[in-house]
Parts: C-alpha cells; sequence; structure tokens
C-alpha cells in the first residue's frame, strides 16, 4: 500500500504568498514552480500528479512538501551553496603582484596578462581575473611631473585662493595660448567593424595646410571663454590679446590674471604699470595644470581637432571661432578638486598599493 503524504496546514498570510510567487514573472522559474507545488498540495492533488505535470520525480514532490512544512515559505528557496573550491587562492595573488615587482624577461617594458601566465605556468585568464579583482590595469598608464620650484607652496597657494576665493570686486581669468594647431586635410566618415559595431573612421594619411595659435580666457566665474586666433604667439600678440580682453570688462574692477612660465607672458613690467588693476599671478614651475584654461584646452581638442580634416586654415580658423561662441551659450565654471598640490602620488611598488 503506497505511504499517505503528510497533510499541509497552511494559513492564509502563506497562502496569499505562495500565490505571489507562483504568478511571479521576475523570479527564477524553480521558486515559481515550487510554490505552484505547495499550492496543488494543498488543493489535495496527488504528488504522482503533481510530478507528472511538471515532468519532475515523485520524490522530488515529496521533498518540496517536506521543506515547506518543517520551514514555511523559506523552506522554498535554496540555502547557500559553498561553491567549487578555489583554484587560485591568496598564495595565488602574492605570487602575481611579487612578479610585477620584478624585471619582465625577453626585453618587454613591461608585464602584461600572458607573460604573467607564462612564467608563472597558470591560465592567463585567471591572471586577468585577478587584476580584474585587484583593480590593476597594466594597458592603462599616468604620467606625473614633480615642481621643483622652491616657492611652490607659496604660488600654488595665491593661484587656488583665487579660484575657492577670489578678492571681492575683481574678475578672475585664466589665460594660455594653444600653438601649432595644424590644419589637417583627410577623409572623415563611419565604417563597420568586424563585430558589427559602427566607428568613427578618419584616413590615416593626410595633407597639411598650415597652422594657427589660439590665445584663450577662461572667466573662472562664469566659465565663459575669450578666444582669439592668430599666426603667430609672440609678446606683442599676448599683450593685444590681454588688451581686448580687458576692453570688455568692467574698467573699475580688479584683473587677475592666472599665466604659467612661458617667456611671453613674463617681462611685461612696463604694460601693467600702465594698467594698474591688472595683476598677472604665475604657476609654480612644472606645475601649468594649476591653471584651468588647460581643462578647456582638453575639452577644445577632443571636441574641435581629434579627428577631423580642415581643408585650409581659413576652415580651421571658423571651426575654432563657430566652437567658441558655441560654448559660450551655456558656459558652466570648472570646480577646483585637486585633493591635493604637492609632491606626486606616486608608488613605487604594487606593494605599496595593493597590501
Amino acid at each position: 500500500m503506497p505511504k499517505k503524504a503528510v497533510s499541509i496546514i497552511c494559513t492564509e498570510d502563506q497562502r496569499s504568498e505562495l500565490k505571489r510567487l507562483a504568478s511571479s514573472r521576475t523570479l527564477e522559474s524553480r521558486l515559481v514552480d515550487r510554490a505552484k507545488i505547495i499550492l496543488l498540495s494543498i488543493e489535495g492533488i496527488q504528488n504522482k500528479d503533481i510530478a507528472h505535470r511538471f515532468g519532475i520525480r515523485q520524490n522530488t514532490v515529496s521533498d518540496i512538501r517536506k521543506r515547506f512544512i518543517s520551514n514555511g515559505i523559506k523552506g522554498l528557496y535554496d540555502q547557500p551553496r559553498s561553491g567549487k573550491p578555489k583554484t587560485y587562492d591568496k598564495d595565488f595573488r602574492n605570487k602575481v603582484l611579487k612578479l610585477l615587482e620584478s624585471e619582465p624577461p625577453g626585453g618587454h617594458s613591461a608585464w602584461d596578462g600572458p607573460l604573467i601566465a607564462a612564467q608563472l605556468k597558470t591560465s592567463t585568464h585567471a591572471v586577468w581575473r585577478l587584476l580584474k579583482k585587484e583593480g590593476i590595469q597594466l594597458s592603462r598608464k599616468r604620467s606625473w611631473c614633480i615642481s621643483t620650484d622652491p616657492q611652490f607652496v607659496a604660488k600654488s597657494a595665491d593661484i587656488i585662493g583665487l579660484y575657492l576665493n577670489p578678492p571681492l570686486n575683481a574678475i578672475v581669468i585664466s589665460v594660455d595660448e594653444k600653438p601649432s594647431i595644424q590644419a589637417l586635410e583627410r577623409q572623415t566618415g563611419y565604417v563597420k567593424v568586424q563585430n558589427g559595431k559602427i566607428v568613427r573612421a578618419y584616413k590615416s594619411t593626410y595633407k597639411r595646410h598650415g597652422t594657427l595659435n589660439l590665445f584663450a580666457a577662461l572667466e573662472i566665474a562664469s566659465g565663459k571663454i575669450f578666444g582669439k586666433v592668430t599666426k603667430e604667439k609672440k609678446r606683442p600678440d599676448f599683450i593685444l590679446f590681454i588688451e581686448e580682453i580687458i576692453t570688455d570688462l568692467p574698467g573699475e574692477k580688479e584683473i587677475h590674471v592666472i599665466l604659467d612660465n612661458y617667456c611671453t607672458h613674463k617681462k611685461n613690467e612696463e604694460w601693467l604699470q600702465k594698467h594698474p588693476n591688472v595683476f598677472f599671478h604665475y604657476t609654480p614651475t612644472s606645475a601649468s595644470w594649476l591653471n584651468q584654461i588647460e581643462i578647456w584646452f582638453g575639452i577644445f581638442t577632443r571636441k574641435v581637432l581629434r579627428g577631423a580634416g580642415f581643408e585650409n586654415t581659413t576652415k580651421l580658423r571658423s571651426a575654432i571661432e563657430a566652437y567658441i561662441e558655441f560654448y559660450n551659450q551655456s558656459p558652466r565654471p570648472f570646480i577646483w578638486k585637486k585633493r591635493e598640490v604637492k609632491g606626486s602620488q606616486l608608488r613605487d611598488t604594487i606593494d605599496n598599493l595593493c597590501y
């Protein structure tokens, strides 16, 4: 005589939750099926009929019933499992990190995934997984520049003070030039690559049609850009650009100009004496990154020059002037977020970063 299944006692709350699970379209299917099995069991359907309906063994239905009787709704969920034992443990991690401190073989300038795997006689995929987990990106690089200016602290504090706490009744502008902008003529368009993606494309060969210089000034408070395209970047061109800027600014206000140490920016004492409301502030040596106009030059390069083609300098000039006009339609000031302005954050070994 076959065994009789244990009867299921179900509260109204449990029944409501079972119906919710059984009708869900987002939960995993096995949880939905288990809820349906319990609901059918409550209706008195036999285990063999339920098993036939779901295409599973009768013992499986019995086990699901027992799990619900013992633990309620929680019994329908799977318990956490330990998973497959780790093949690559902490010792493997330490070996990879230690290897990165050593000199790569065979004349290589740096380690990469396959080279590490070959050296440790292990899987390349295991190496890449570990590097990803540790946040180590061997192909990405950052350059650094340490200022040797003995007055670095005083000069940088002066510049940052103008950004964060400018003088009252004053205008702060950041000025520099981008020289030798080439008018490169080359074919551009779109291509479909092997994986089916459509990408921007430009021909590798090009014609040179001369160069232009761009003087640019960033008004720190508003983010507005003043620009002037010239053929030369000599001291008279620089002074003329500054004069044109201050002509457009309120004459009763002080004008503080942030500059790097390029030769045309220096030895302008005679001009400054004639304009007592204008003050030049120089960034420390090898610290032009303190000049915010460099941020805008990066944006300008990506938006206007990278991958572009110009048949002559006239079209290059038009593109530069058009972009400045477009940018000034909705300018936004840059917010100074540098964490520190002294020394370098360079670490000499992976060990200092990962342990």
